[in-house]
């Protein structure tokens, strides 16, 4: 079976500045005669509080022949509850009218894909207990099939067993809730977005990879982390065994946010500029 992944596309019919990527990424991905698409999350630039971020991104989805299935990146639903757009119940509620749901579990060939909402990781309520249910029962109902997960968020960012790494990673607590029920199944692949970085490696029996975003790669902005800065996609072959490729899409523009945080993110760029200052 072969799956493309795309992520972090941050698209918006206001903020316009990577949108121009869509079509060389569209060209690709119908060159490539795969079975599904999954996307990642951060479809939008503030879908979090822009319904026609949300609508204007999801008909662009529709001009793909290949099904495709979504889960939301923080850009769509809202992040942690300190920061200026927690995730909530409306913007919850908007991501699920407008999207069709916020996670999934499809069946083929042999295989479970299952798609979390990787941003109510963290909230420690009912609607994160509700999904660590639903994820319990998707892998305890798999029937024999392998797994493949699905998310906005990684894993990890340095090392499987790190501290708390903020706004980037999983925290510790759910993340050990997750490889608890990993270390009793058999999950073959995690597949995340968000870092705006390239990386595949391990995790014990679990191919780890993160997917280049679509839209834009960061400069000094933000730390070093592992992998490489491309645009692109990735494409998963499941077998018997899970071969992964990293692909940089030709004709796709590698934007920089640094060059343009100020008119994408403008609540972002004081806190993104003082912490490259401080760096220096």
């Amino acid at each position: 079976m072969k799956i493309i992944q795309i992520t972090d596309t941050h698209f918006s019919p206001e903020k316009t500045h990577f949108n121009g990527n869509w079509a060389p990424l569209l060209s690709w991905i119908e060159d490539q005669e795969a079975d599904l698409i999954v996307h990642t999350g951060d479809l939008t630039v503030d879908g979090a509080d822009k319904a026609d971020d949300i609508s204007f991104s999801m008909d662009l989805m529709r001009q793909v022949s290949t099904p495709m299935l979504i889960v939301p990146g923080n850009h769509d639903v809202g992040h942690f509850s300190h920061m200026s757009q927690p995730v909530n119940t409306e913007r919850l509620a908007r991501w699920r009218s407008l999207a069709g749901g916020d996670r999934f579990v499809e069946d083929a060939n042999g295989w479970r894909l299952v798609g979390l909402n990787a941003l109510l990781f963290g909230r420690e309520d009912e609607e994160e207990e509700a999904q660590f249910e639903w994820l319990r029962t998707a892998f305890e109902e798999r029937d024999g099939r392998r797994l493949a997960l699905f998310a906005h968020k990684p894993l990890f960012v340095d090392e499987p067993h790190e501290g708390d790494t903020g706004y980037w990673g999983l925290r510790p607590k759910q993340r050990q809730r997750v490889y608890d029920l990993m270390a009793a199944h058999d999950v073959a692949l995690y597949a995340s977005g968000h870092l705006h970085w390239a990386w595949k490696g391990r995790f014990e029996n679990t191919s780890v990879v993160w997917g280049p975003s679509a839209a834009f790669v960061i400069d000094t902005l933000e730390r070093e982390m592992p992998g490489e800065r491309l645009i692109g996609a990735v494409l998963h072959h499941l077998g018997d065994e899970v071969r992964s490729e990293i692909v940089a899409v030709p004709g796709m523009t590698a934007h920089v946010i640094d060059d343009v945080i100020h008119e994408v993110y403008p609540a972002s760029a004081p806190k993104a500029r003082a912490a490259q200052e401080e760096a220096e």
